[in-house]
């Protein structure tokens, strides 16, 4: 579960359908080049960064310490608005798997906090700088402390990663493209350019959006399988864990079309992990 973010590279009141070039067109065309060079900079000096365990390149133009304030910021709010668990059996549990997997993750600067959530939401999430959050609708599928672990690792090894600053990074270029395209368009008639810009949402969502967003999942699976290996959890249990989820899926009404989704496949899903267990088993060391 990540935090939403607005962006907007036009002032409310102005949009794409607006007749004529003026004022609009000269500031969409700033905000362009300022986006395109900003991109180019952070590439060659902070932006092309690399993914731990996995060594994939990705493309990233918010700071780690923007990343974390917003995190912080975020986490505080939903403390605001979701009640927050007083059963102490379940804090407990959370909290000291967290421990075990915060201990082997590699996030500096963390504050780490693990907080468990009354909702009937079978979820959970890690935001950027430590913060953890359980949804108590989750434990029953976790079942074990193994399983918990699985969804932990899983969580935390999406902020490890930087997804949620991937994705930002990510919807700033495609709204960039947006403007270049109405930019382009700019003589067309309305009629024209809703299409058009219509096509360039779908296209953006269906080629580049969703498919990442499913590569971040897999990702974040195979680091969490390492973590909870090495936290002392054996990793054979994450394939037991993502079939109890697989059901509970079925039973709340099935996966829909797979282009669609972004989230992996269940059966996918488990299959990958399933070849991955041999590997992260050579870091399984049973806790004392």
């Amino acid at each position: 579960m990540h935090p939403g973010y607005s962006i907007r590279f036009f002032p409310p009141g102005k949009d794409f359908h607006a007749s004529g070039r003026g004022d609009w067109y000269a500031d969409g065309m700033k905000r362009l080049r300022q986006i395109v060079a900003a991109g180019l900079v952070a590439c060659f000096a902070v932006g092309c960064a690399t993914v731990p365990e996995t060594g994939r390149k990705q493309f990233n133009l918010i700071s780690a310490q923007q990343e974390m304030q917003l995190g912080y910021s975020a986490f505080e709010q939903m403390k605001q608005e979701v009640p927050v668990s007083r059963d102490p059996e379940a804090n407990a549990l959370v909290n000291r798997v967290g421990q075990r997997i915060s201990a082997v993750a590699d996030l500096p600067n963390a504050q780490w906090e693990f907080v468990v959530f009354e909702s009937e939401e079978a979820n959970a999430f890690c935001l950027p700088g430590g913060k953890v959050g359980i949804y108590t609708g989750i434990l029953p599928i976790t079942k074990t402390e193994a399983g918990l672990a699985t969804v932990m690792g899983h969580e935390v090894a999406h902020a490890v990663a930087r997804h949620g600053a991937e994705r930002m990074s990510e919807a700033l270029l495609i709204q960039a493209g947006a403007v270049g395209l109405a930019v382009g368009l700019g003589d067309e008639d309305p009629e024209t350019l809703g299409l058009a810009m219509a096509a360039y949402g779908a296209g953006a969502t269906l080629g580049i959006a969703l498919p990442h967003s499913r590569k971040h999942e897999s990702e974040a699976d195979y680091i969490g399988l390492k973590y909870m290996a090495r936290a002392g959890y054996d990793p054979e249990e994450a394939v037991a864990f993502w079939e109890r989820f697989a059901a509970y899926n079925k039973e709340k009404g099935g996966q829909g079309l797979w282009f669609l989704r972004t989230h992996p496949l269940d059966e996918t899903r488990i299959q990958r992990i399933r070849s991955w267990v041999p590997e992260a088993r050579q870091e399984y060391r049973p806790a004392p």
